[in-house]
């Protein structure tokens, strides 16, 4: 449900950090074939040429607006979305999710966003309105918003933002919190604030392989945008089920990171954005997502609603030593998608297409028994393997 355009079918630019080859349609060929994910979110779709795109996928048959909201391509539904940057005098900047019902909704937003941003062709750009009125432009529009990696230093609302979500919006115009990478379920259970609402893992996709890196488990009728609106809301019998996550220690920014020393502060006491780097002695640090949800928990232990679902840890396929694009080929071709391969294959038969060393830390994967060095300061942890 994050998933950025680097460039349109023409070679315009929208995410600069994005590759050149995530195009809408590029981006639904890799979920519905390579991939196997029944509902992705494009949360560039505010962008203008973008919206060109959509509508030459529409208008030639390719892709089909669905009665209740989303655009349908093969056995996958994509949802409208636009990544926003906000900020607040007094306070640093902060990434949120919209997503909206169709193309001609999103294209009325857009509008209205011309007026208050720089450039509204590009992916993630700052807002110049108060948090609050973006919040009511999106609800007035029948849309779902929702706060974007919430504890990361880099444009999370927590991490760079405030202490607390109701110091920036109503918290009853929140339709779901989308953790990020080095964050789970367990951690973010520290802050009561939190606990009403349900949680997204998203991938953030830059490249057409972070695709699904993250992803959910949701209960709906059917894939589409009505649906995943009653399943935030747990209403109706529809729920999100399970979240499938990265351990947080392989996300960018689980620990504390020293600029200096270029050291990963883990293991340690929990770090103060005012401490000093223990090895070097430099405040050149860069709060990791650990210590920052420590350092405004409300709650000595974390509380874990009854409703909350399960988060299974996973090792995508790509942070396993050894496992290239030869051997992931001859997965594809012998299992059909990732998700196969990562949930469903057993350890005998992808020990038969490529190796038993390779199988066994897929089902180490799949089982969280792998060994992880910690990542941060916008670097990967890492999987460790042991001769």
């Amino acid at each position: 449900m994050h998933i950025h355009i680097g460039r349109t079918g023409s070679g315009q630019a929208v995410k600069i950090s994005g590759s050149r080859n995530l195009t809408f349609e590029n981006i639904a060929r890799e979920a519905a074939d390579r991939k196997g994910i029944e509902m992705i979110g494009i949360i560039d779709c505010h962008s203008p040429s973008v919206q060109e795109d959509i509508m030459k996928a529409l208008d030639s048959g390719m892709m089909k607006e669905l009665e209740g909201g989303g655009i349908e391509y093969q056995d996958t539904v994509i949802l409208l979305g636009s990544e926003i940057e906000i900020r607040e005098s007094g306070r640093g900047a902060a990434h949120v999710l919209a997503f909206f019902r169709d193309l001609s909704t999103m294209q009325d937003f857009t509008q209205w966003m011309s007026r208050y941003m720089k450039n509204v062709q590009l992916s993630s750009q700052r807002i110049y309105v108060e948090p609050r009125e973006l919040q009511q432009e999106i609800l007035d529009r029948g849309g779902i918003l929702i706060p974007a990696h919430v504890f990361t230093p880099h444009k999370g609302l927590y991490g760079s933002m405030a202490d607390r979500l109701a110091d920036v919006f109503d918290l009853n115009g929140i339709a779901g919190i989308e953790l990020g990478l080095s964050a789970d379920s367990l951690m973010a259970g520290y802050i009561s604030e939190l606990d009403h609402f349900s949680f997204l893992t998203n991938s953030d996709a830059h490249s057409l392989g972070k695709i699904g890196r993250e992803y959910n488990k949701i209960v709906m009728g059917t894939p589409s945008f009505d649906e995943f609106r009653l399943a935030l809301k747990c209403k109706a019998g529809r729920h999100v089920s399970a979240n499938y996550g990265l351990n947080p220690r392989l996300g960018k920014y689980h620990r504390t990171y020293c600029s200096s020393c270029n050291s990963i502060l883990d293991e340690e006491a929990i770090v103060s954005s005012q401490e000093r780097c223990p090895y070097c002695g430099s405040l050149k640090t860069v709060m990791g997502v650990f210590d920052r949800i420590m350092s405004i928990a409300d709650r000595s232990k974390s509380s874990i609603p009854s409703y909350r679902p399960p988060y299974h840890y996973q090792v995508p396929l790509e942070f396993i030593p050894g496992l290239g694009k030869a051997s992931m080929s001859k997965l594809l071709a012998v299992f059909g998608t990732e998700m196969s391969i990562l949930h469903r294959a057993s350890e005998q038969d992808i020990a038969a297409v490529v190796g038993e060393g390779l199988a066994k830390s897929i089902v180490m994967a799949r089982n969280g028994t792998l060994e992880l060095s910690a990542g941060g300061g916008g670097t990967y942890g890492k999987v460790v393997i042991k001769p």
